[in-house]
């Protein structure tokens, strides 16, 4: 499970990243100043890592035994500025660490 978690926590911060890049830069140039170019660039790059983010999600909340409802928050964090970054601390500190003594948090 460990390397599942570590393939998390990469893609997520890389999508959160570039889905502040994506909103914070693209979107005010689009709307404000009239260039998409940071929009055309940035967002089908968004689109495919959000694809490799799901993914990831889905593969840690299967070996790690998630229900449904939590497995769908943590894919949807992907897509709402900083909640990937929120989402990935998270999962690391609450839901992926190992069982100790039978008891879990």
């Amino acid at each position: 499970m460990q390397g599942a978690l570590t393939r998390y926590r990469i893609i997520a911060w890389i999508v959160g990243v570039v889905l502040i890049v994506l909103v914070l830069v693209g979107m005010p140039l689009k709307y404000l100043g009239d260039n998409d170019t940071v929009v055309a660039a940035v967002g089908p790059i968004h689109g495919f890592l959000y694809m490799v983010y799901l993914v990831a999600a889905f593969d840690l909340s299967r070996r790690a035994g998630w229900p449904l409802g939590r497995m769908l928050l943590v894919m949807l964090a992907g897509t709402i500025p900083f909640f990937s970054f929120w989402a990935e601390r998270t999962v690391t500190h609450k839901w992926a660490t190992p069982v100790v003594a039978g008891v879990s948090e």
